[in-house]
């Protein structure tokens, strides 16, 4: 008996103040998979991000999203967090006067539903800190505010570690950071991988996936998944570029 995909994208459309960029997108993504989106600026890809975290900038105006083979299209982004549904963002936000040790807490007693005894989270918080080689001291830094590039996307690793989601999805996370902190981050990432999440990786460059291996790479054009292979087509796409497969979408 084959199981039902973690998540399970049908036919989803979607528009922002009125411009339709989601026009038809299906995808589905089993436990253990690691799945990478790559595609040209303007294809949508950290659309379908937002999409499935239930922004509410955007309007689903087709299609289902399932995750765990339950309906996400009207969920508020807390309870799709809550289910295991996790998003870094591409530009990490500041929270100055918030330390991360709190700002933590806070969210790990969401996503269980009751506070968790203050040792136990400590524990939990030291051990994922290890696991991801950071320094303590880390924690009672205030929320991104002064963080170099990397340091606001080891945060998103650590918040990542600590809620031990179903499903992450890493919205360009090698945007802005050097090689030294793009491995730091990919190291993480492997780090917390298990065969019972799934991982959604986008990307803009191949670069990414020299550390973090997928399984599958789609491309994204104008709203749509265009083409879909293994970790070769990551490859081939930093060979030719995206023309090719447009050219080829425009005179189908």
């Amino acid at each position: 008996m084959t199981s039902a995909p973690l998540l399970e994208i049908r036919d989803l459309h979607a528009n922002i103040d009125g411009k339709e960029i989601l026009k038809g997108l299906s995808l589905s993504i089993n436990a253990g998979e690691v799945h990478a989106i790559m595609g040209p600026n303007g294809s949508g890809k950290s659309t379908l991000a937002n999409v499935l975290m239930g922004s509410p900038r955007y309007d689903v105006t087709g299609g289902e999203i399932l995750f765990k083979g339950t309906p996400l299209n009207d969920m508020a982004p807390d309870e799709r967090a809550r289910l295991g549904l996790f998003l870094a963002f591409q530009y990490p936000v500041a929270i100055p006067g918030v330390t991360m040790v709190n700002f933590l807490r806070q969210a790990v007693n969401a996503r269980r539903g009751g506070d968790v005894p203050i040792r136990e989270f400590r524990e939990l918080l030291f051990s994922k800190m290890d696991l991801l080689k950071m320094d303590q001291e880390f924690a009672r830094r205030y929320v991104n505010d002064g963080f170099s590039g990397g340091e606001k996307k080891r945060a998103e690793m650590l918040q990542m570690a600590m809620l031990q989601p179903s499903m992450a999805v890493l919205d360009e996370t090698d945007s802005g950071l050097d090689i030294d902190a793009l491995r730091t981050v990919a190291e993480g990432v492997n780090a917390l991988m298990n065969p019972e999440m799934g991982l959604l990786l986008i990307t803009h460059y191949q670069r990414l996936l020299n550390y973090i291996k997928p399984q599958f790479v789609h491309v994204l054009i104008d709203g749509r998944i265009a083409r879909s292979g293994g970790p070769e087509l990551a490859l081939e796409l930093e060979e030719t570029g995206y023309d090719e497969i447009e050219a080829a979408l425009a005179t189908a």
